[in-house]
């Protein structure tokens, strides 16, 4: 306990950054040792003066209130000297030293983990990507990461969580504080199926300036980022240009070329830095022969088109053909859904019921707008009625009452 106090210690010390915590442990060996060090001993480090006023403050009133807080709101303490503590993290050069823990604690090196990063302000497309993202990612057995803001966070981790799979998120502020607070209700859900991280101390208010420091850790913890819609100048590209300075894969969804929503991915992607994701199968077949346990472990969203691509990866094997009709009854879903839908989507969906076809087809036969018909099948696909087959065909996955 003696250990972890003066580790709470260092960490709340004013004016330290993150690299700076990380160097001091490395300079000193521990967090004790650099508590008891001798005031001169700073000075003949590269720190601020303000730092080092900081550091001669030897009291511990505020770590052992921390201690307080962790065990009323019944919060796991992760140190980066713990077994558990993520290699993935301390291969950064700004560990954080500490990471406050609500909920389950993942074992995160042996996670395909996927951390789905977007704007707040984003379209409609948006949403039902990220959505759609989370849910085939948590049914194909992978771990889904975002922040807790509204648009694309929520959205992927409401998909994780409709796809059966835990979530985590990691926070800028401190895990008790829910930000913003329209989001308590997921931040629930996430807390009871996964875990909430952060690495500030809790009651930390949500800052800006904090969101980019967090933004490391996102990465750091993840297999993968995959960005869902950012404009030209946004903390998403941040994000992603911290990952790929951590050697992290980064898939970026496209968007319309005229679309500032999607200025940053599409950007991504023109400069080489981003592989173009359609779905969550073209971030899996990337990790299929890292990760086999994990992604082969969980049903696929589709017998046909995502098993198919998953096996393609791993060895050569021929597509599986579709069993007929009658011998795999489709589920039976209420007809007040298929009421629920809009025009467009309803005849969308009937056109496919029985027959699968290719988007083109279904724009021609229907005389909807491409743009929409797109729309459409991705909102019909993340919410379960449709499946995607290989050669981009898409059938119904489900049959209504009567």
């Amino acid at each position: 306990m003696a250990a972890l106090t003066y580790l709470l210690w260092l960490t709340t010390r004013e004016g330290l950054r993150p690299e700076t915590a990380a160097a001091l442990v490395r300079r000193f060996g521990t967090a004790e040792a650099a508590y008891f060090a001798d005031p001169g001993e700073y000075e003949l480090l590269p720190l601020s003066e303000r730092l080092c006023r900081s550091l001669a403050d030897k009291s511990l009133e505020r770590a052992e209130r921390i201690l307080g807080d962790c065990d009323r709101l019944g919060l796991t303490l992760l140190t980066y000297q713990d077994a558990a503590y993520p290699e993935r993290l301390l291969q950064l050069h700004d560990f954080p030293l500490v990471l406050y823990v609500k909920g389950r604690l993942f074992r995160f090196d042996e996670e395909l983990a996927v951390a789905i990063v977007g704007a707040r302000e984003c379209t409609p497309y948006g949403v039902a990507m990220a959505g759609r993202l989370g849910l085939e990612l948590a049914r194909s057995g992978a771990l889904v990461l975002s922040g807790l803001a509204q648009g694309i966070d929520a959205a992927a981790l409401k998909g994780a969580l409709q796809g059966g799979g835990p979530a985590v998120s990691v926070l800028a502020g401190g895990v008790d504080v829910v930000y913003p607070r329209r989001n308590q209700g997921l931040y629930e859900d996430v807390a009871a199926a996964g875990a909430i991280l952060s690495e500030n101390p809790p009651g930390t208010p949500p800052e800006g300036w904090r969101f980019p420091i967090r933004n490391r850790i996102l990465s750091g913890l993840s297999a993968g980022v995959a960005a869902v819609e950012a404009a030209e100048h946004s903390g998403t590209l941040i994000t992603a240009r911290l990952a790929l300075d951590q050697n992290r894969e980064v898939f970026a969804v496209p968007g319309p070329a005229d679309a500032p929503m999607s200025a940053g991915t599409n950007g991504l992607i023109a400069r080489g830095e981003a592989k173009l994701i359609r779905s969550a199968q073209d971030i899996l077949v990337e990790y299929v022969t890292r990760f086999p346990h994990k992604v082969r472990q969980a049903p696929p969203l589709s017998q046909e088109g995502a098993e198919a691509r998953l096996e393609a990866a791993a060895e050569p094997a021929p597509e599986p053909v579709p069993r007929p009709a009658e011998r795999n009854p489709l589920p039976l879903r209420p007809r007040s859904e298929l009421e629920a839908m809009g025009d467009e989507q309803r005849a969308i969906f009937a056109l496919l019921s029985g027959r699968a076809r290719v988007p083109d087809e279904i724009v021609g036969r229907t005389e909807i707008p491409a743009r929409r018909v797109n729309t459409a099948l991705t909102l019909l696909q993340a919410q379960g009625y449709l499946n995607e087959l290989p050669g981009k065909r898409f059938t119904a996955a489900v049959r209504f009452d009567d």
